[in-house]
Parts: structure tokens; sequence; C-alpha cells
């Protein structure tokens, strides 16, 4: 059984280490010079592996696809990827927010000896082989510095990631090759991005850049629902980004898509409630200017300070219930998400319903795809990378399992 998996990130790493558990002889290609580039980007500050949380809350971060990632994650869980990682060499540990990182923190080992791994199974790694489709003759066509090369394999498994990130491999160049064939692709788009705010001159200047913590997010999705998110961002010069943004992007997103700009806002003190922010507000300040008013009464100074007086009438400033009012609730419109490069996960991709149980493409028998290339979004914390290997550790067993069942059933006709 020869299975071709192209791409070499998580999804695809996996996905050939689970056919050759399989019996399988697996070939890996990936476009760049060397595989796992995002993956050692995603541990650049800590890499951040799965999270502790409860399976149910778990599955809620997949949004409307938690019933797929139900049955993916009982064969290769968070629990699961922590032994994984285990196997390797590599202890995990969790942190106060239930994340859960390997001991030192770092991807570059744990790629190390999960390659090292892979290498004593067998897996044969070909890099620099951009894939460029199908030949008429069914084979696989890979553009290489030496020119096109043609490989087959009984099966594929795809694992080409999203949209994002192009300089890692990332370019979603593969969705007209798979829409040429017929496969129903949701068009990609930004997830865990930014998003543009129009700035004045002034705050950008003296504050792009600087964190925005601790601070409460909250908005009205267009169905009425209410949420509230506590964390940080970063104000950016055109606009924000960072933790807290990025965990309710997908709403931000479509909400700009439903209405042209979503509305968010801000409590920049999340720890005192309005009642006492107005009694503080309302002290004499005497001969203090309104800045040092604000920071000795409210603790507000710095990008809060200059948050408040971007969205804040200047009359509005001696009205003590205004002003606390303003700074539990200073409303932000946001008017558009960071270009799909900037963002550090995609959304849309191969649908699931085009997909068999085993990630097989219906209508291309042989093909399957695994990873951030099929439509699903899930937020930072340890779920994006979970979701890769799930997927990718299902579709390396689906393949590996398909052909065992096609190559019987061929025998049996005999």
């Amino acid at each position: 059984m020869k299975i071709a998996v192209i791409g070499g990130g998580p999804a695809g790493l996996m996905a050939a280490e689970a056919a050759i558990s399989e019996g399988a002889c697996v070939d890996l290609y990936d476009a760049m010079a060397s595989v796992g580039r995002k993956f050692l980007l995603a541990g650049k500050g800590g890499l951040n592996l799965t999270h502790s949380e409860p399976l149910k809350r778990f599955l809620a971060r997949y949004g409307s696809r938690q019933g797929q990632f139900q049955s993916l994650l009982a064969g290769f869980g968070p629990d699961a990827l922590r032994e994984w990682a285990h196997e390797l060499g590599v202890e995990t540990f969790i942190g106060t927010s239930g994340r859960v990182f390997p001991t030192d923190l770092k991807s570059a080992p744990l790629l190390r000896a999960w390659l090292r791994r892979l290498r004593q199974l067998g897996l044969a790694i070909h890099v620099r082989h951009r894939w460029s489709g199908w030949a008429e003759t069914g084979s696989l066509r890979f553009a290489t510095p030496q020119g096109d090369r043609y490989v087959s394999a009984d099966a594929v498994v795809l694992a080409l990631g999203g949209g994002s990130w192009s300089r890692f491999g990332s370019d979603g160049a593969w969705v007209p090759l798979l829409a040429g064939r017929g496969v129903p692709i949701e068009p990609l788009k930004p997830a865990n991005c930014g998003f543009d705010v129009a700035w004045s001159p002034h705050l950008r200047g003296r504050y792009a850049g600087h964190p925005v913590k601790p601070v409460a997010v909250a908005g009205t999705t267009h169905e009425g629902v209410e949420f509230r998110q506590q964390g940080e961002f970063v104000l950016t010069e055109t606009g924000l980004e960072g933790g807290v943004i990025y965990a309710i992007s997908a709403w931000l997103r479509d909400e700009i898509v439903k209405t042209g700009t979503a509305l968010l806002r801000l409590d920049l003190a999340p720890d005192r409630d309005v009642s006492r922010l107005i009694s503080e507000l309302s002290r004499p300040r005497g001969s203090r200017s309104m800045a040092s008013h604000l920071q000795r009464r409210v603790g507000i100074s710095g990008v809060k300070a200059g948050l408040l007086r971007e969205c804040v009438a200047k009359q509005d400033f001696a009205d003590p219930v205004l002003l606390g009012s303003a700074i539990k609730s200073l409303p932000v419109r946001l008017v558009a998400p960071r270009p799909l490069e900037e963002a550090i996960s995609t959304a849309g991709g191969v649908a699931f319903e085009a997909l068999d149980q085993r990630l097989m493409i219906r209508t291309v028998p042989g093909v399957f795809c695994a990873g951030e290339m099929l439509d699903w979004e899930a937020p930072t914390g340890g779920y994006l990378l979970t979701a890769c290997f799930a997927s990718g550790h299902a579709a390396g067993v689906g393949a590996a399992r398909w052909l065992q069942k096609t190559r019987s059933t061929t025998l049996g006709t005999f």
C-alpha cells in the first residue's frame, strides 16, 4: 500500500505516522525547503499544544463543526496528544489558563524528535515538491527545482493548510485544483485575525503597539445575543489585534459581512463597577489635570486614556456619570478584518459534507483531506493544533484502511 501525503505540517506528519502504523508505505511531499515551518512559528512564543478543559466545553470551541470533531477527537484527542508527546520524550504541563505546553515551551525539540521517529519508521520526505494537480494518467504532478515530477500512489492525503502565512507554505493554491474536480469548497476567510478601526493620526502615532490590559470586550450579535470576554489586546496602526480579539473574531468578521461594521464595547476597568467609578470621578480634582485625575482616581492612563479621548466627546469628560459609563462601555466600531495573509488561521475550505467518515472525498475515491484545508475554525488556545493532529490521524488511518478494504475486495473477486 503506497500512500502519498502532501503537506508537511502537523496534519500531514500525523497522517503519515498514522498510515505507517496501519502498515502503509508512505512518502511525504512539501513545497518548502523543510517541513513543519508554521508549526515552528506557532512555538515562537511558547507552543500551545492543546487545552485541558472538559471535552464538552472543548468541543464547543468548534462551533457548528463540533459534531464532526466529536468523532475526530474520539480517535485522537487532547489526552492522546499529550501521551504522544510523552512518547517522543517531551513532557507537558497545564498552565494557569488551562492551556497545555511542553515543559520547555519550545516546538523545535518536539519536531526534531518527531521527524527522527518518522524516518526510523520508514517515512520518505521530499521537500521542494509543490503539488500542481494530477496528470492525465492520474499521477500526481509536482513542480520541483529540477522540473515537473510525476508520482503514482494508491491513495493520497492532502494536508495543504489554509490560506494564511503563505511564506510558510499555506497559500491556498490547492483551491482551484480541487474545485476543478468538482469538490465543494467554502471560500477561505481570515480567522483569529486583527480588525481595522479608523483611528485618528494622533492615536495611531502615539499608541500603536501598546497593549491594552486588563480589558473586557462585549457586544451584541445580529440575532440579539450578548457576549462578554475578558483578556487583552494590542492597539495597532490599523486597529486592534490580540488574544481577546481573536477569541471573538468569527463573530466580528461575520457581523461585518452582514451589516458593514461591528460595534465592540470596551470595559477599560473590568475590576470596578460603574457606581464606584462615578463616585471616584466625582471627587474634586482641584488644580490637577484631567489626565492626572483619571490616573489617580480610577487608574486610567496611557493607551486607555488615549482610547477615552479618541471615543468620548470632550464635554463629556466634565460629567462623571457619562465618563464613568464610557470607561465601562466604550464604543469602538470595527470596519474590516485584516487580510487573509495576516490571519493566524483561516475558515472555509473543503466542506465536511463532501467527505465520508474517513475524511475521503466522496467524488474522488482515494483522496483524503486533513488539517486547516477543511472547513472549520476555532480560537487560539490549543484548539487549532489539536484539530490538525486529530484530523491528520483520522485521514492517515482512513487512507490505510480504505486501501486494505479495497485490496481485500479486489482479491476476493478472483
